[in-house]
Order: C-alpha cells, then sequence, then structure tokens
C-alpha cells in the first residue's frame, strides 16, 4: 500500500511517501495563478496513491478573501484531483473528523511534525526552518503545546517569519557593515534570502525554487547584483568581499534571531534539547550550539531529502501507521 503525505504551501507544495521514498519539493505560489488544481491532478495521475494525507499553509495566501475561503479551495483542488481516500491533519496533528471545524486546518503543518517528533524523540523543541518561515514547537509528552494558529504562535515565539528562500533582506537587516562604513539598506525588494545562502554555499541552485526578486538567473553573479542593490549600488561600486560580508551580515543575524525564538521557548517550557529540519537545518543547529543545547537532525535520521519535506513525510507516516495497527 502507497501513502503519500502533500504539504500545500502559499508558494511551495512538498511530496512524501510514508516509506521516504519519493520526495518532491514543488514552487506553485497560490497568489499568482491558479496551476495548484492541474498540478495535483498530474501528481494524482503520476503517483496513485492508496491514501492521502493532506496538510496546509496556502490558505493564507492573499489573494483569499479570508482563511475559509483558502481552505475550501485547497480542499477542492485535493478532493477533485485524488480518488483514493484522502484525510486531512489539523492543528492537534491529528486527522480532522467531520464534526470539527474546518478552520482547525489552517498552517496545521507544523502539527503534522510535531506529532511524529514526539512519538519518535520525545520530549524537545522542534525547530524547521523552510524557504518562508521558521517554526519553533515545544513538545512534552508527546504532545505539542504550541499555539494553535500562526496568529498565536507569532505571539508565543514559536513562530518566526524568516525562511532559508523567500525573505526581504530588508526585513532583516537594518544597516551592514561594509569597508566604506555602516550603511543603510534599501527596504526595496532587491534581494531574498536564497540570494546569500547560495551566495555562502549553503543551498544550491537546485534548491533555490523560487522566483529571484528581478526575474534574472540564479548563478553567482546574479546572486552579487541582487545583494548589491539592496545597499543601493552595483558591482562597479562595492567589491566582491563587500558583497560576500553583505551575505554572512544577513546569516549571522537569521541565526541571532532564531536563537532569541528558541530560547524564549526553552525557557518558558523548560526543555533543552532541539530537533531540527527543513532547508535551513544549518542555521538550526548552529542557533543550537551556541545555545547549548543538543541538536538531533531529522537529516541525520531520515535523511536530507525527507527533512525538506518533513511536515508531508509525517502526515504519510501517521496514515500509515492509522491503517497498520
Amino acid at each position: 500500500m502507497r501513502y503519500i503525505g502533500i504539504d500545500i504551501g502559499g508558494a511551495n507544495t512538498k511530496v512524501a511517501s510514508s516509506d521516504g521514498e519519493i520526495t518532491e519539493l514543488l514552487y506553485i505560489p497560490l497568489w499568482k495563478d491558479t496551476t495548484l488544481p492541474s498540478a495535483l491532478k498530474e501528481l494524482a495521475n503520476r503517483l496513485r496513491p492508496d491514501g492521502l494525507a493532506v496538510v496546509m499553509t496556502g490558505e493564507l495566501a492573499d489573494c483569499f478573501v479570508d482563511k475559509d475561503e483558502g481552505i475550501k479551495f485547497i480542499m477542492d483542488a485535493v478532493n477533485n484531483a485524488f480518488d483514493c481516500e484522502v484525510k486531512y491533519v489539523n492543528n492537534t496533528g491529528n486527522f480532522q473528523e467531520r464534526t470539527q471545524s474546518s478552520r482547525e486546518l489552517a498552517a496545521a503543518n507544523w502539527a503534522a511534525s510535531a506529532r511524529l517528533i514526539g512519538e519518535e524523540v520525545g520530549d524537545c523543541i522542534f525547530v524547521d526552518v523552510g524557504s518562508t518561515t521558521s517554526d519553533v514547537i515545544p513538545i512534552k509528552n508527546g504532545k505539542h503545546i504550541a499555539g494553535h494558529t500562526d496568529f498565536s504562535r507569532l505571539l508565543r515565539d514559536e513562530l518566526f517569519y524568516a525562511g532559508t528562500l523567500r525573505t526581504n533582506l530588508a526585513a532583516l537587516l537594518e544597516t551592514v557593515d561594509l569597508d566604506a562604513g555602516t550603511c543603510r539598506v534599501s527596504s526595496e525588494l532587491f534581494a531574498n534570502t536564497a540570494d546569500a545562502y547560495m551566495l555562502l554555499g549553503d543551498i544550491d541552485k537546485e534548491l533555490y525554487t523560487c522566483e529571484t526578486a528581478d526575474g534574472a538567473g540564479k548563478n553567482m553573479i546574479d546572486c552579487m547584483r541582487r545583494l548589491a542593490r539592496v545597499v543601493c549600488a552595483d558591482l562597479t561600486e562595492i567589491s566582491e568581499d563587500d558583497i560576500y560580508r553583505l551575505a554572512k551580515n544577513v546569516k549571522e543575524r537569521q541565526i541571532e534571531l532564531l536563537c532569541n525564538s528558541i530560547s524564549t521557548v526553552a525557557e518558558k517550557n523548560d526543555l533543552d534539547m532541539i530537533v531540527s529540519a527543513g532547508l535551513g537545518e544549518f542555521m538550526v543547529e548552529e542557533a543550537a550550539k551556541r545555545l547549548g543545547y543538543d541538536c538531533f537532525s531529522t537529516a541525520d535520521k531520515w535523511g536530507k531529502d525527507i527533512s525538506k519535506v518533513f511536515p508531508a513525510y509525517a502526515a504519510a507516516r501517521s496514515m500509515d501507521k492509522e491503517k497498520n495497527e
């Protein structure tokens, strides 16, 4: 029997099978077009699962009037594409019952991950740095004790809204130290975190799945050109060393902010074990090291490909377990 998990985000859709043999990361920006229904039909025809477990975060995309409209759009797209059994994971990490409000499905991908980590690892803080956001989830006695909505998690430092690919550098930096001195940055969307991490070698071109800020390419020169624009310069005005320094400033600031969220959640919940996942595992591991916490890597246990799509894998595993109990 083949059980597939799908995590439908506003920008990326992640796919994984319960045995980990299938892992896919697809860039499908919901706010730009309506290709999700056709993309899901293609997946259904190609993968032909016996059961499908679904989690979502894409309902917040600003093409929808509210979350209810987004949830309905995603559920309709899934239900019309797949003719197998389909189950949805809610913000408790459990499969949704028909009597429950569909609102509980909103932004619940982290809850699927937390359920698996709670079962397999135990008490910890699960930190998943994805393309856009970072989840910082306290887990005790096998269950998450986080807020149930993105709003509540932002209030509790359990959601840090910066990621490995899509974050505007102006959201992280106010100034950057260059050869010529301390320089303020532009608030324009001239570059994103993917440019910095490509230049530093933390991701490769294959993982740079989102669009570039200027619509240009994703080679090193393209990334450097975009990073130079962050300080309103071009490649004739600042040195290559300055551009690398800017990229390192981005990484340092993002890790610093991640440390702040992790330490707040750790102290509040008396936890000192970190479990890392996502495209940005390298940041989680560095943050744990700085804070003096042990770090358990999902990439080390399940493999890098699964770590990058962990909510989808966790959802698929939950369905597999339920069917084989």
